[in-house]
């Protein structure tokens, strides 16, 4: 824990650098170790952090912080808003921040500090090198005016009971160009297929000409995928299993414990729950608490639903007839998904402050999509086709999980920015498939092969290439920042896959894949648990709200740098694996 006194070293140190710091901000993304010899693994990889040692380090980000602004050369009106600290085993830390201008959010305006141990300033990242700076404040339209385009532009995209949550905030618009003032709207409603919407529109307060808008409920797939229908597939279920689970894992309190529970899609699995009364109540407090509910098919919104109950502490019978099936998967798909981020990155929960979020199923008719809500906090799973394929397969709920992960971070909302926020989630849910080692779905390079969601047995999406799915990118190219995320997070899983495993045709663990490359070069791979680790490292230490895939190619070149340096294969790798989808 960081006294007080070294507190106020550490505020000397940054004062001390003013010059340097500024320096650095002209160059965006930059480091002092450039050409350095190769870092040690263990020293520039996440710490691990316990809740009240991360709480300690924002306290103390938040009072260093009119310091800090200082050290960059921020103008009078500009303030940091401090939202994450990440601390390396070495003892350099990246604390990352909004900003606010005259007292109004700076929408594309965060970036992040790199401080050595000592509390000098190593770098500066900043999603913006613009200067945030604009005439005035005075908006030039109505709030009711910027509501009324943007719940016509709503109502244009096929969303039902579009209105807006909340008044138009006025805001600062420097994700793109020059900033300028603006009003934000969050539309909400649903959208064509069923899933909520929380539809964010930002446009001009001069004018209110929209400059942008993304959707922030997000989703396993894209809304338009399948024209909001679904297809009854011919799946009838995954198989028995018949092994036994004799982990002798214990938690704190005398009642709690680990029970069992059959799903659809991994059969017979451990679950967090806890004793309520004479029922067992499923809320894993191993997990930060992480509770089940179940939404009886309701559309509500605003409702967790109703918790789920068992007298003998058993659940599910792996069937869909039951609606415990489906908590069993979705369940057990959060512990996995929270196991896999603790003991890998050590990443206390989604947010690093050890709570958990808390997942519905049964959301909905037939609605064949899940999503991740940042206001509720939590994951919604429909029941797919015929109400019988619930999307909580293993990498479904790790891709909605991830999402919460990178909103608590990167933040990944504009432009490119939102297919790679998918290709993240895409990414560590395969990550989480591989590390449950769970017989009835291994890992394997395959999004959403379990849920049959288009009907006809094949996975939503492939990572080797990505184009074999009829919608997503296999390659980079001009003007993907206005096209469907869930598409172009296909440049994102194709680079990936081809830094894990390479390029050419193989057989992994029975599955054949064939992965291409934009210009005809061989790729080597570097391994899966390289790639998750520089992955992880860019996303939580390089990326911002704005990064696109040329920022992405530059992060994750910085992430291998400070894991395996700049001559070693796995930084060769990663140049090569984006020449391959074509970013260069």
């Amino acid at each position: 824990m960081t006294t007080p006194r070294a507190g106020m070293r550490r505020s000397a140190m940054v004062a001390g650098t003013a010059v340097a710091a500024t320096a650095l901000l002209a160059t965006g993304l930059t480091t002092s170790a450039a050409g350095a010899a190769p870092a040690s693994e263990t020293g520039a990889q996440p710490a691990a952090l316990t809740a009240s040692a991360r709480a300690e380090m924002l306290r103390e980000a938040n009072a260093t912080k009119a310091n800090i602004a200082t050290s960059l050369g921020l103008g009078a009106k500009e303030k940091l808003v401090v939202t994450d600290v990440i601390k390396d085993v070495d003892g350099t830390t990246h604390t990352r921040y909004d900003r606010t201008y005259d007292g109004l959010p700076v929408l594309g305006g965060d970036l992040i500090v790199h401080q050595a141990r000592s509390g000098d300033i190593k770098s500066v990242t900043k999603a913006t090198n613009a200067t945030v700076k604009v005439a005035s404040t005075t908006a030039g339209v109505a709030p009711s005016t910027a509501a009324k385009a943007a719940i016509k532009l709503a109502e244009a995209d096929h969303t039902t009971g579009a209105s807006a949550d909340q008044a138009p905030r006025k805001v600062i618009w420097a994700a793109t160009g020059k900033p300028v003032l603006a009003y934000e709207t969050v539309v909400g409603g649903t959208q064509k297929d069923g899933t909520p919407s929380e539809l964010h529109v930002i446009t001009d307060a001069a004018t209110s000409k929209k400059l942008y808008q993304y959707q922030d409920v997000k989703t396993f797939t894209g809304t338009g995928r399948h024209n909001g229908k679904i297809t009854p597939g011919t799946r009838t279920g995954t198989g028995t299993h018949t092994g036994t689970h004799t982990g002798t894992r214990t938690s704190t309190g005398t009642r709690t414990s680990t029970g069992t529970g059959t799903g659809q899609y991994n059969g017979k699995v451990p679950l967090g729950s806890v004793k309520s009364g004479s029922r067992w109540l499923l809320k894993d407090t191993a997990r930060g608490g992480h509770q089940t509910y179940n939404a009886k098919h309701s559309t509500d919104q605003t409702k967790q639903g109703s918790p789920f109950y068992d007298a003998d502490n058993v659940w599910g019978n792996g069937k869909p007839t039951i609606a415990q099936t489906a908590a069993v998967d979705a369940h057990y798909g959060a512990a996995m998904t929270w196991d896999y981020y603790k003991n890998v990155f050590g990443r206390n929960g989604i947010k690093g402050d050890g709570k958990a979020g808390y997942s519905r199923v049964h959301f909905g008719d037939q609605f064949g999509n899940a999503a991740w809500n940042d206001d509720c906090f939590c994951m919604t799973y429909g029941d797919g086709a015929g109400n019988k394929t619930p999307l909580t397969a293993l990498d479904v709920v790790g891709h909605e999980m991830t999402h919460g992960v990178t909103s608590a971070t990167a933040k990944l909302k504009y432009g490119e920015a939102l297919g790679l926020d998918e290709a993240t989630s895409d990414i560590f849910s395969t990550a989480v498939e591989f590390y449950a080692k769970n017989a009835q779905d291994p890992g394997d390079y395959l999004l959403g092969d379990k849920i049959d969601l288009n009907g006809d047995g094949t996975p939503a999406r492939y990572m080797d290439k990505p184009s074999k799915d009829g919608l997503s990118y296999d390659y980079w190219e001009s003007g993907m920042g206005n096209v469907d995320p869930h598409a172009t997070s296909g440049v994102g899983n194709h680079f990936f896959y081809l830094l894990s495993e390479g390029s050419g045709a193989k057989e992994l663990d029975g599955v054949k894949y064939d992965s291409p490359t934009k210009d005809g070069s061989t790729v080597k791979g570097i391994g899966r648990a390289k790639a998750e680790k520089i992955w992880y490292k860019a996303l939580t230490t390089y990326m911002t709200s704005n990064t696109d895939y040329h920022a992405a190619r530059k992060a994750t070149l910085k992430a291998a740098t400070d894991l395996y340096g700049t001559d070693s294969a796995e930084y060769k790798g990663v140049d090569a694996a984006w020449a391959g989808v074509n970013v260069k």
